[in-house]
């Protein structure tokens, strides 16, 4: 798996995933919030399938 997403990409997408979690564990959203799982996983592991699809890389490795 190559890596996809770098950088401020990378920080925004957890950051977003976990306030989403955070929301959705304390009751504040509804159940979308935990939709946040999927910004957290993909900044976590720096791999998104969509941007794979349209050639997208925010990564500034090239492997």
């Amino acid at each position: 798996m190559i890596q996809n997403v770098g950088g401020m990409d990378r920080v925004l997408r957890i950051l977003i995933g976990l306030v989403l979690l955070g929301l959705a564990a304390t009751g504040t959203v509804g159940w979308w919030g935990w939709l946040g799982l999927v910004p957290l996983a993909t900044g976590l592991l720096g791999w998104c399938p969509p941007y794979q699809l349209l050639g997208f890389n925010t990564c500034s490795l090239k492997k």
